[in-house]
């Protein structure tokens, strides 16, 4: 796409950020993404540094029709914090993180990482439940619901949301809350991207202390015996204690002993957030189940247990990912794990079965965009590798698995872990609400400008 040249001189005089072009030094590097398999050339990238600068970008994006995708932590698979020919919108700058007066609330910028929050809030004893790579956005997690560590004691993060600052596609600024804009703020709520730019939440913050957490594994003719305990054992389980089921290959470095290194196992990823005089009693079944050749149970702050997974996970790898939610795990289902998740294709391919019942599942179906509260688990199949010449492989591989499971999950997918896959798969993921989102979608972005994202069309396209 071909701009202007004076209408680009005069939309560098509005912001404060940076504006970069394709032909600046900073270029390459300011449009990589996440996902390394995700290569786009957008026309113009904003590095926003306040709201005026965001309500700038909106104002141009729409005046001279060009296609906007926004950008918080940039974790998205399928790439949509970018877009070829058109303007990126780049939140990362605004990140800022206060824990306010009183101790209670917390005001997240637009932009901030999980870690960057983890860095404020933990040591003051805080947290806001999050996902389990630090390095995720707050605003892509939180607007697709958000699950992870906490999501059995305290639900999910956008249940801990109390207000949020938005730029409409109009380029005007509101907040949404529970009495300001109530329908913006229940699309919010796990409704993605479609409705406008959160340039600042504010959370409702959850006490917190060390926690006993680690990865306990067990060798891969195990898996059958361990996900047949695990499928009762979690769902009967204090929810105090959280643990991720997953199929993945030991890395070739510490903590791990040298010779379980490049070993496929199966493992279960476990934090313990409860009482310290009852963490013996609660974590004793799992220690004494099977025969575990790994127990790296240990005591840590929260701020080590969420950034476990940083360093195995850089930015830049290739990755493709499928999901669906679960409410059963039955034998079949598991036999069909076992045929696909023990043959992985590279040692940083994976299948995680995240448990979301407890807290999360006792909101109701329509109090939130968040529409399966009734599941037990959100099951991502993720082929990674950081060799572009294994891209096809590690597609396919994930493409078989979800296939071979699909028949047997509730129909549709945690919206964070969809790749490009159509209308009738956003429509599964939202079911009974998505009639609702879309007459949202059709109130505070009737031309559908923020389509760069798992979309929901407004309703009047389906009249």
């Amino acid at each position: 796409m071909t701009f202007n040249h004076n209408s680009i001189q005069d939309f560098s005089t509005q912001i404060s950020g940076k504006l970069i072009q394709p032909s600046d030094a900073a270029y390459d590097e300011a449009r990589q993404l996440y996902n390394g398999m995700i290569d786009k050339k957008p026309a113009l990238i904003v590095k926003a540094s306040n709201v005026h600068d965001v309500v700038a970008a909106v104002n141009f994006a729409r005046e001279n029709a060009v296609t906007l995708a926004v950008r918080g932590g940039g974790h998205n698979g399928a790439g949509l914090g970018s877009v070829d020919d058109g303007l990126v919108l780049d939140l990362g700058d605004i990140n800022h993180v206060e824990v306010q007066a009183n101790g209670r609330f917390v005001k997240v910028g637009g932009g901030a990482t999980f870690g960057e929050v983890d860095a404020t809030t933990v040591p003051q004893g805080l947290v806001i439940p999050g996902g389990v790579i630090s390095s995720t956005g707050v605003g892509g997690l939180t607007l697709g619901g958000g699950m992870g560590y906490f999501s059995r004691k305290y639900g999910l993060t956008v249940d801990h949301l109390r207000r949020a600052t938005v730029v409409l596609a109009d380029g005007s600024v509101v907040t949404a809350s529970a009495d300001e804009h109530p329908n913006l703020f229940w699309g919010l709520r796990g409704g993605g991207g479609n409705f406008g730019i959160v340039v600042e939440f504010v959370f409702e913050a959850q006490p917190t202390d060390t926690v006993l957490a680690g990865p306990v594994f067990w060798d891969i003719s195990e898996a059958e015996a361990v996900m047949q305990w695990y499928r009762k054992f979690i769902v009967d389980a204090p929810e105090d204690l959280y643990g991720f089921f997953a199929f993945l290959t030991v890395p070739p470095g510490p903590p791990f002993p040298e010779h379980l290194h490049g070993q496929v196992v199966a493992g279960i990823v476990w934090s313990y957030s409860g009482p310290k005089d009852k963490a013996d009693e609660v974590l004793a079944p799992i220690r004494n189940f099977g025969s575990p050749i790994m127990d790296g149970i240990q005591e840590m702050p929260v701020t080590m247990l969420n950034g476990m997974f940083d360093a195995l996970y850089p930015p830049g790898l290739q990755w493709y990912w499928r999901g669906d939610f679960f409410d059963e795990l039955n034998d079949e289902a598991i036999a069909l794990h076992l045929e696909h998740g023990t043959k992985l294709p590279t040692g940083f391919s994976t299948m995680h079965l995240y448990p979301i019942n407890g807290a999360a599942g006792r909101v109701g179906q329509q109090e939130t965009a968040f529409s399966y509260r009734d599941a037990v688990w959100s099951a991502v199949y993720a082929g990674v590798d950081p060799d572009p010449a294994n891209a096809e492989l590690i597609r396919d591989w994930t493409v078989n698995y979800y296939e071979a499971l699909h028949p047997h999950s509730m129909g549709g997918a945690y919206v964070n872990f969809m790749m490009e896959e159509g209308p009738s798969r956003v429509k599964a993921t939202y079911r009974d609400n998505y009639e609702r989102l879309a007459a949202v979608k059709a109130q505070y972005d009737p031309t559908n400008f923020f389509s760069v994202n798992q979309n929901v069309r407004p309703v009047k396209e389906f009249a």
